[in-house]
């Protein structure tokens, strides 16, 4: 009978607060006696949003979305995505019959500003400037130790849209400068035969 009589005075407390909360739009803390004869006790009311809720965040923060790059070889284009929303794109020149642009999930290994190149076949360093055959922007995605294969700047800008580098992607000097700030060593590259 105690019981029955403690849970009936409870729901006629919080009945009249929520019905005084209503009308009054302030909050009012409850005091609820825990047995007759005992001091009330009163709740301690958490701070607002430190309670659970229904809801989730859809979005995550902007320092989480992750950044990626597509590489489409058939359409000779890069596409940049954070998270779903594709953020630009840009043409590119790929690998030739013969030294093709190889397809699957890497990531980027390596970025440098003002890169200079070392001819392969001849060992000749040529400097970083607007002769250098790999432009403004390197960004490695590619090695097996001794070759490396990544999108570069070029000066042979009628290239761009073609089958024409020995595998690395080839990009207008603006473009990969461009992509180059909207990347970084991890980022995820994507390269699809599409």
């Amino acid at each position: 009978m105690q019981k029955l009589s403690f849970l009936l005075s409870l729901l006629a407390v919080l009945s009249f607060n929520n019905t005084f909360l209503n009308a009054q739009e302030t909050p009012v803390t409850p005091t609820i006696p825990l047995e007759p004869n005992q001091t009330p006790v009163t709740p301690i009311t958490p701070p607002p949003g430190s309670l659970p809720t229904n809801s989730t965040p859809t979005t995550k923060p902007p320092e989480l979305i992750e950044t990626r790059l597509v590489l489409k070889l058939k359409q000779r284009r890069v596409f940049v995505f954070k998270g779903d929303k594709q953020v630009a794109s840009f043409p590119v020149a790929v690998g030739k019959k013969g030294w093709e642009t190889p397809t699957g999930n890497f990531k980027i290994i390596q970025m440098v500003r003002n890169p200079t190149w070392q001819n392969p076949w001849t060992g000749k360093v040529i400097p970083a400037g607007p002769k250098n055959p790999i432009g403004e922007r390197w960004i490695g995605f590619w090695t097996d130790g001794k070759n490396h294969i990544g999108f570069h700047g070029t000066p042979t800008i009628n290239s761009i849209g073609q089958a024409a580098s020995h595998g690395c992607v080839r990009m207008l000097n603006k473009d990969v400068i461009a992509m180059f700030e909207l990347v970084k060593v991890g980022t995820p590259v994507i390269v699809q035969h599409q």
